[in-house]
C-alpha cells in the first residue's frame, strides 16, 4: 500500500466538487451527487445516482462501478483517434460508462460509484481482490433497495467497469440481474502484467498511476506486480471464480485488443456458469464501438430482456458473433454458435530458416540468428486460394541463447497484400497499422500446465525459472492470442519473431499503449528448424459452412 495523492490535485480532470449531498433535475434527469453508500465494515463509499425525472418506482439501474472518477466527466471529449463520435455521448458521461441521458430516455437509471479509498470515498483502495467484490456486492444490495428502483441492477461499461463484474457476480448479490462485460481481461498476471512472463511496462504503470487519488492508502499496483514476477499468493489474491458466475451476460470483446483484454475476455465467456450468455468479438476501436448506436440498441434489448422482463430480439441471438476482418475498416459479422468454431481445421506448418516460409513438409536442418535485442526473422505462408483463419494458434520454436541465459521472445501475425506491402488492423483502440495477433513468452519461463495446456493454446505455469546453459537448445511453446482474419489469393501470411516489441509507440504519442522495455536478451538469438527441431505453428483454418462435415 501507499500513501494517496490529494485527489484535489489531480492536473487534468475537472474541479472535485465537494462531498456534500445535492440534488436537482436537468435535461429531463433526476441527478443526485454524493450519496453515501454504507459498507458491511462501516466504511462509506459516494456515489451519484441518475434517474429519469419524475420516476417515483420500477426504474431499473446500470451500475457503473471504477477508480476514474464519478466526476470526471467526458464533457464529449473524448480520447483523440478513438473514434468516438461526440455526438454518441452527452457530457454527463464518465469514462468508460453508460450515458446517464441516454439511458435515461430509455427509462433507466444510472448508478456511477467511486469504490473504497478512490477520491472522497472512505477506507484504502484494494485493486481488485475480495475487498473490492464485497464492497461492490454491498452497494449492489443497497441500490436494489432504492424506493425508485425496481430492485434489479445490472452492470455494464468497458475495461475495469467490465472486470469488476467477473469479480462480484459470483458473490450473487440479490438484485444483480444482468451483465454486459465489454472487454476487460480475467487473467491478472498472463493478460495484465507479464505477457509471457515478460514484465508489460507501457500500460501498467499508467494504470497504476490511475489508481492513486485518495485521501488515504492506495494498493501500489506497479510495485506489487515488480515484486512478484512469478504466480503466488499475490497472484491467488486476484483470481477470478467465473464458473460462479450464474447471471445472463453479454460479453463483449475485440480483436483489436491485443495485449490487454481479448483473451481473458473471450475466456471469461467461456467459463461462466450463466445458462443464458453471449459473446460477440469484434474488430473495431473498443470504446467507439461501445457507444455505437448498433451497439447501444443490442445493450437496451439485453437490458430490457433482464431488467423489464420485456420480449426482445435477445431471444434470437446466436450464442456467438463475430466479425471476420479483411484490414481496417473492413470486416464481415457472422453468426456462429459456438467458440472456438466446431469446424475448425487445425493445420501444422513447419517453419524453414533456410527459405523463411512456413512449409506443408518438414525442411531440412537449418539455422539462423538475429540480435537479441533488435533483429528478427520472419516466415511467409502465401495462399493460392482465398482463406480464412480464425481461432486460437500457437507456435512452438526451438532456441538457443547465444550471450544470454534466458530469451524473450516477440511474436506477431502479420497480413501483406499481393504486392508484399503490409495489410494494417485496428489496433489497441486507436491505432490502424496493428497486426493479426500477437504472442510473447520468456524461455526460462516455458514450463506448461499440462492441465489447461491444449495444442492450439499453450497455458504457461509461471512459478518457476529454467535458465538456459550456454549452447543449450530447448523448445518453447508460444500462444498467440485469437484472432479472424480472411486472405485472398495472392496474399500472404508473415510470421515474425524478434526480441523486442515489434508494436512500437509512435513518437511523441502518448496515448495508452502495451510495451516490454525490460527484457532479459543480450547477444543473439538462434533459431532451430528441420530434422530433430520441430519448429512449426500450428493454425485454425476455416472452411466454408457448404464445405465443412
Amino acid at each position: 500500500m501507499r500513501a494517496g495523492t490529494d485527489p484535489h490535485t489531480h492536473p487534468t480532470k475537472p474541479p472535485l466538487p465537494p462531498a456534500d449531498h445535492v440534488q436537482w433535475n436537468e435535461r429531463g434527469l433526476t441527478i443526485e451527487r454524493n450519496c453515501r453508500i454504507p459498507l458491511r465494515d462501516g466504511v462509506e463509499i459516494f456515489c451519484d445516482l441518475y434517474r429519469p425525472e419524475g420516476a417515483a418506482s420500477d426504474v431499473p439501474l446500470l451500475l457503473a462501478w471504477g477508480p476514474y472518477g464519478k466526476h470526471a466527466l467526458t464533457n464529449k471529449v473524448f480520447w483523440p483517434r478513438s473514434g468516438v463520435d461526440p455526438e454518441w455521448l452527452s457530457d454527463l458521461t464518465a469514462f468508460e460508462a453508460p450515458d446517464p441521458l441516454w439511458w435515461g430516455r430509455q427509462g433507466y437509471g444510472v448508478a456511477v460509484a467511486d469504490p473504497r479509498g478512490a477520491w472522497l470515498s472512505g477506507g484504502d483502495f484494494h485493486h481488485n481482490g475480495i475487498q473490492e467484490a464485497e464492497d461492490c456486492a454491498d452497494a449492489i444490495e443497497w441500490l436494489g433497495r432504492l424506493p425508485w428502483g425496481n430492485g434489479r441492477v445490472g452492470m455494464t461499461g468497458v475495461s475495469y467497469l467490465a472486470a469488476i463484474q467477473y469479480l462480484v457476480a459470483p458473490l450473487r448479490p440479490g438484485p444483480l440481474a444482468a451483465l454486459n462485460p465489454w472487454e476487460g481481461f480475467s487473467d491478472w498476471y498472463r493478460e495484465f502484467a507479464y505477457h509471457g512472463g515478460i514484465l508489460e511496462t507501457g500500460f501498467l504503470p499508467r494504470a497504476n498511476d490511475n489508481i492513486q487519488w485518495s485521501l488515504n492508502r492506495t494498493e501500489d499496483t506497479w510495485a506489487n506486480v515488480r515484486a512478484h514476477p512469478l504466480i503466488d499468493a499475490y497472484w491467488e489474491s486476484k483470481a477470478l471464480d467465473l464458473e460462479g458466475i450464474c447471471q445472463p451476460a453479454y460479453v463483449v470483446a475485440s480483436w483489436s485488443d491485443q495485449g490487454l483484454h481479448l483473451r481473458g475476455t473471450i475466456e471469461a465467456w467461456r467459463r461462466m456458469g450463466s445458462a443464458e450468455k453471449w459473446l460477440e468479438v469484434h474488430g473495431q476501436k473498443k470504446w467507439a464501438h461501445y457507444y455505437r448506436p448498433e451497439s447501444r440498441a443490442r445493450q437496451l434489448a439485453f437490458f430490457d430482456r433482464y431488467m423489464r422482463d420485456r420480449p426482445t430480439q435477445v431471444a434470437a441471438w446466436p450464442p456467438v458473433r463475430i466479425e471476420v476482418r479483411e484490414r481496417h475498416g473492413v470486416a464481415e459479422e457472422r453468426a456462429e454458435g459456438e467458440w472456438p468454431l466446431a469446424r475448425t481445421a487445425y493445420r501444422r506448418l513447419w517453419l524453414d530458416a533456410t527459405s523463411g516460409r512456413m512449409t506443408e513438409a518438414g525442411p531440412a536442418p537449418a539455422a539462423l540468428r538475429y540480435d537479441a535485442r533488435a533483429g528478427s526473422a520472419h516466415f511467409d505462408l502465401r495462399f493460392d486460394a482465398d482463406t480464412e483463419i480464425t481461432g486460437h494458434a500457437s507456435v512452438r520454436l526451438w532456441v538457443e541463447a547465444d550471450g544470454s541465459d534466458d530469451m524473450d521472445l516477440f511474436v506477431a501475425l502479420q497480413k501483406l497484400d499481393a504486392a508484399g506491402d503490409p495489410v494494417g488492423f485496428t489496433f489497441y483502440a486507436f491505432y490502424e497499422n496493428g497486426p493479426v495477433a500477437l504472442g510473447w513468452q520468456r524461455v526460462s519461463h516455458r514450463a506448461l500446465d499440462p492441465e489447461r495446456t491444449l495444442p492450439e493454446r499453450p497455458v504457461h505455469l509461471h512459478t518457476a525459472e529454467e535458465r538456459l546453459s550456454p549452447g543449450e537448445r530447448v523448445p518453447v511453446e508460444i500462444e498467440l492470442w485469437p484472432f479472424s482474419a480472411r486472405f485472398a489469393a495472392g496474399e500472404t501470411l508473415r510470421l515474425v519473431i524478434a526480441g523486442a516489441d515489434i508494436y512500437r509507440r509512435e513518437e511523441g504519442v502518448m496515448l495508452p499503449f502495451p510495451l516490454h522495455e525490460e527484457t532479459r536478451n543480450a547477444g543473439a538469438h538462434v533459431l532451430h528448424t528441420g530434422g530433430a527441431f520441430d519448429a512449426s505453428i500450428l493454425l485454425p483454418f476455416i472452411p466454408d459452412r457448404k464445405e465443412a462435415p
